[in-house]
């Protein structure tokens, strides 16, 4: 391989999803998963997959050598907001000190371009306005400030070397693949539009809307959803920015700029099932905020990207195709 992409947690639900237009816009992608979350199910039958630890810095400046890589795509980590409240040693060890782990295997391998998956967690409480890259961040959970440190440390390594990147940060990604080649398989999976569509198929019991006190209009939560495959686009997009010479690293917003409730995404899929399903209304969960949208118009602009997916009902019929396939 020459110039090739590695990417961390490529056999998850976005790593595989970009993993598979990394192949398709022709170029040389090698896998790390150590499956912890991933599954070989979403594997590309002709990517190499090294099942190893990203903080293994021997294996990984080795993967790196050997396969020629050039760039790094780092999607392992640990995504629960909830579950980093109760465990928040387990998300600082692997999304942040394995982080540090990863980009000095970077540097001892000589690989200066880095593709970081982060997410609108980093922002924290509610604006009232969509959220613009430079806005304050105040993050609520451990999960938030695990990936605002990765953010801190990738600039400091950038500002102290040749190092360049670009961090995504992502808003609620939901949908799956349109031919349903890969999806959201994990159980257990606290994401609002898979466990809805679980509810909705009677693979759950019941859907809990955490929350129904909050300052919005029906008083759910409100968030702003990405397609999965316009995400992916994004990566491949930024990756084109690195490799062409992007004069600076970047901190991008992926979403859509418009904003969803609970109560909305729950009436779509009974819209789309065509019969009802249990919800109930719990408590509100540690570490949720109200409101939370993308101004994504910087990455519009710098990556030339166009969303294909911007419709709540081509992102739950996808969502719904997807577990009516794999029933997990």
């Amino acid at each position: 391989m020459q110039d090739a992409v590695l990417v961390t947690g490529g056999c998850g639900y976005i790593g595989s999803h970009v993993v598979r237009r990394l192949g398709e816009c022709g170029h040389a992608v090698v896998i790390v998963d150590d499956l912890s979350s991933g599954f070989r199910e979403n594997l590309a039958t002709d990517v190499p997959l090294l099942r190893q630890d990203v903080g293994d810095h021997q294996a990984m400046v080795a993967a790196m050598r050997h396969y020629g890589v050039r760039t790094v795509m780092h999607f392992a980590a640990s995504i629960s907001v909830p579950e980093s409240v109760a465990q928040p040693l387990k998300y600082y060890d692997n999304n942040t000190s394995k982080t540090i782990a990863l980009l000095r295997a970077c540097a001892d391998a000589g690989v200066r371009e880095v593709l970081f998956s982060s997410t609108a967690a980093v922002y924290g409480e509610s604006h009232a306005r969509p959220v613009t890259e430079d806005d304050r961040c105040e993050p609520t959970s451990p999960y938030g400030r695990s990936k605002q440190m990765d953010e801190w440390i990738l600039a400091d390594v950038a500002g102290a070397s040749g190092l360049r990147y670009v961090a995504l940060r992502y808003f609620n990604v939901a949908g799956a693949d349109p031919l349903l080649r890969m999806g959201q398989r994990a159980p257990g999976a606290t994401h609002l539009i898979k466990v809805a569509c679980e509810a909705a198929l009677g693979r759950r019991p019941a859907l809990t809307i955490f929350g129904g006190d909050y300052p919005t209009a029906d008083g759910t939560c409100v968030r702003d959803f990405i397609h999965v495959e316009d995400l992916a686009e994004a990566h491949v997009s930024a990756l084109a920015y690195l490799r062409t010479g992007g004069a600076t690293s970047q901190v991008l917003n992926c979403g859509y700029g418009h904003g969803l409730s609970v109560r909305q995404i729950v009436e779509e899929v009974r819209r789309q099932v065509g019969r009802p399903f249990e919800v109930q209304v719990g408590p509100r969960r540690a570490g949720d905020i109200a409101s939370l949208i993308a101004d994504p118009s910087r990455m519009r602009r710098l990556l030339a990207w166009k969303p294909k997916f911007d419709d709540l009902s081509v992102i739950i019929e996808s969502a719904l195709a997807w577990e009516r396939k794999v029933g997990v």
